[in-house]
């Protein structure tokens, strides 16, 4: 299964990569950081996307809690990058929440590195899972690859609108390579099934997010970027309890 899953990896890779150098700089969109969300609680501006990022704070709680719990010293050993997928969720409640107080480009490096880094962890989690040659080399790899990802967008960003063609490709690589490894690999259906969930939760999470005013007009309430946060933690959520 090695030989022709990295096969059909780097080809996949090799696509997206040929396509998007094709395509040229993609830019972050004008407006990025006007946000819908106008609440102020206890005098905390932008409440709602503020802590709504507690949602991710709880579930990096309970992964590594269920991690340290005394029955699971029986049960199949989890690989390292499901310690970094949960402890990036948990930095990802700090990052977020300090760039949301006011956000701008600057503060957006704190929220987008920790979230780079939970892909990255999520990405050798199940690499691990299917095959054993996808261990910490492969992670630490992949997390040099993240802070990459996000120091050129930055790097990029100062002299023109910034390219995010790197942070983009690892952010959408999961949500095609998870559930071709474990296809691959023949994993459980109860596993795959649960996968599947946190994709098509993730998936309406980017929809919230690129529909924040229009949700905010509907739901208010609530934002279409506070539910993103929400839909986001319950796709993490869904891995901690098929996976942890």
């Amino acid at each position: 299964m090695g030989a022709r899953s990295l096969r059909w990896t780097a080809v996949l890779l090799g696509i997206a990569t040929v396509a998007l150098l094709v395509h040229g700089p993609i830019a972050q969109f004008e407006g990025y950081h006007a946000f819908a969300d106008r609440s102020v609680w206890w005098g905390v501006p932008h409440a709602g996307d503020v802590f709504s990022n507690a949602a991710f704070a709880w579930v990096a709680w309970w992964g590594l809690r269920r991690l340290r719990a005394p029955g699971r010293a029986g049960k199949q050993a989890v690989p390292p990058g499901y310690v970094l997928f949960l402890v990036a969720l948990g930095l990802t409640t700090i990052g977020s929440a300090v760039y949301h107080l006011a956000p701008d480009d600057r503060r957006l490096i704190w929220d987008r590195l920790p979230i780079a880094l939970a892909c990255t962890g999520l990405l050798a989690g199940v690499r691990a899972d299917v095959d054993s040659s996808g261990g910490l080399p492969l992670l630490l790899l992949l997390s040099v690859l993240a802070m990459a990802s996000v120091w050129w967008w930055w790097a990029t960003n100062r002299p023109g609108p910034g390219d995010l063609r790197p942070y983009l490709l690892l952010q959408t690589a999961p949500l095609v390579l998870v559930p071709l490894w474990q296809m691959q690999a023949r994993r459980s259906w109860t596993e795959r099934g649960a996968f599947g969930l946190a994709i098509a939760l993730y998936i309406l999470a980017k929809a919230a997010e690129v529909s924040d005013h229009a949700l905010y007009a509907m739901l208010q309430p609530l934002s279409g970027h506070t539910l993103k946060h929400l839909l986001a933690a319950g796709a993490a959520a869904v891995i901690v309890w098929a996976r942890c």
